[in-house]
């Protein structure tokens, strides 16, 4: 992939036979090293060098009316909702003749199509079909059709040609974003208006464990590893680098905790091994309660796909399985009844619990004084998962505040009751979070609530580093070579300019 950058020319001036003065000179040499190196610099990002391998920062938003989340990736249309289980990327376009490029059935890539079709009953949220060309036999000028879904709406798909599609981020050295990077992307070109998301996005990034999904075509194209971090509303970083988010100064990459990730082979979401459920109210001195749940509920059962936790950037809240969410909210609601000063309020639909913020008090790190939830984690993990207030309290009214977690009812869920997960963790639970999936070592780390740390989703740097060399552009073609914040080491040409105290060349 190449970049938009012109490799610099050295500009060649005739010999002067005159004598310069020593300071002059000096002058003259530094400007020659520097212009030399900044075109051995754009030089490598335009010829293929290290820059094709660079991880890749995409900024997320979060859309009002819906509480979906958006990556702007692909050129030339609107932002793409993120499905952290779907298998790949799709998109509404124009299907006229010759309007795009198309694959033909037994090509590499409608296999890839066709092994991102995980075996689900009633084909659900993100389920992709390839069609390899009719049924029996393949043929050779066929062209291959996906059927992606609906992530939001289960049963919800549409036939479309398996295309390229023209994408773009920039490169990022972990705490800043540097310039463009164009790529291509296999996806599902989908008929205008057969697929229309209510957040009027224009499609679907999937981030899931499949060949097509936006991160494993990425990290195949790049070589930079199978590894993506969510920072939910904020940014996406693809590739493996370190990770700094505001005024919090180390990479964060080194600082929060990890666990195993659970394999589902009936889904391509990812899957914690929670083994139990805990509240507990560490402002008060109330006794730690798990939640009683029935023998093996929280299990994943590997030939059905039936059971276990996993995490969902398209459902709003965390949804319980009913014999799950039944004994949760018993023990949240006698933990939390347990000091005697908390007063309840009426329900709020989707909402059960919900209690008056007046006889609450507000903590400024991580929001509202109640019961924390803990994610009980199996071996090989760090620490539990706990989810402090700002993620499981959801203010409602003035003075009504909800516990944030819904039970799995509906038609649609109950007519996939047998298949569900037992826990699907919401996009509201994971919000103000950094999650990293390291496909390569099968670990999830992930931060907590990032409250009170310095640090911050929104908070991703996608302008230019505020440090940069004086005068650089007078030795630099444009556009210049910024020097890194004060927590990254300087360019060599910068560290040598201040070692010589030279007045032109500081930060």
């Amino acid at each position: 992939m190449s970049s938009t950058m012109k490799q610099l020319a050295p500009k060649h001036h005739p010999c002067s036979h005159h004598l310069l003065a020593p300071s002059v000179l000096l002058l003259l040499v530094l400007a020659a090293a520097f212009v030399q190196e900044c075109a051995a610099q754009e030089g490598g990002s335009s010829s293929g060098g290290s820059d094709d391998h660079a991880p890749l920062v995409s900024p997320l938003a979060k859309d009002p009316a819906t509480s979906l989340y958006t990556i702007s990736i692909k050129d030339g249309s609107g932002p793409l909702v993120i499905d952290l289980a779907g298998p790949l990327v799709w998109s509404s376009c124009s299907c006229a003749s010759g309007g795009h490029p198309t694959f033909p059935c037994g090509s590499a890539e409608c296999d890839a199509a066709t092994a991102s079709s995980f075996d689900q009953p009633d084909h659900g949220p993100g389920a992709i079909i390839a069609d390899g060309g009719g049924g029996a036999g393949r043929h050779v000028d066929c062209t291959c059709t996906a059927r992606p879904c609906d992530p939001v709406t289960p049963g919800r798909c549409a036939a479309g040609d398996l295309t390229s599609f023209a994408m773009s981020a920039n490169a990022t050295d972990g705490r800043n974003a540097l310039h463009p990077v164009s790529f291509q992307a296999v996806g599902a070109c989908v008929p205008l208006d057969s697929l229309l998301l209510r957040s009027g996005a224009a499609g679907v990034a999937g981030l899931g464990r499949a060949p097509l999904s936006l991160p494993s075509q990425l990290a195949a194209a790049r070589r930079f590893g199978r590894r993506f971090a969510l920072c939910l509303p904020g940014v996406a970083i693809f590739g493996v680098t370190p990770i700094y988010l505001g005024y919090y100064p180390p990479d964060l990459m080194t600082t929060i905790a990890s666990t195993p990730l659970s394999t589902n082979p009936r889904s391509g979401g990812y899957y914690l091994p929670v083994e139990a459920i805990s509240v507990s109210w560490p402002s008060w001195n109330v006794a730690t309660s798990r939640v009683a749940l029935p023998p093996g509920a929280l299990e994943l059962d590997a030939a059905t796909g039936r059971g276990g936790v996993t995490l969902s950037t398209v459902r709003r809240y965390t949804a319980m399985r009913p014999d799950v969410y039944r004994a949760f909210v018993k023990a949240f609601s006698d933990a939390i009844g347990e000091p005697g000063h908390v007063k309840a309020m009426p329900g709020v639909p989707p909402f059960e619990l919900c209690y008056d913020t007046w006889s609450l008090r507000h903590l400024r790190v991580v929001g509202w004084d109640v019961p924390s939830i803990h994610l009980e984690l199996g071996a090989g993990a760090s620490m539990n998962w706990t989810v402090d207030s700002g993620n499981s309290m959801v203010q409602v009214a003035d003075r009504t505040l909800c516990l944030a977690v819904v039970e799995m009812v509906g038609p649609e869920e109950a007519a996939a009751h047998d298949a569900a997960a037992a826990v699907v963790i919401g996009g509201y639970q994971v919000e103000d979070n950094l999650l990293v999936f390291d496909e390569d070592r099968e670990v999830l780390h992930f931060s907590g609530l990032l409250w009170g740390s310095g640090a911050t989703c929104s908070s991703f740097n996608f302008t230019a580093p505020r440090y940069h060399c004086r005068r650089r552009a007078t030795l630099c073609p444009a556009p210049a070579l910024p020097c890194p914040d004060r927590h990254i080491p300087l360019p060599a040409e910068c560290k040598v300019a201040r070692l010589r105290r030279h007045p032109y060349l500081i930060r």
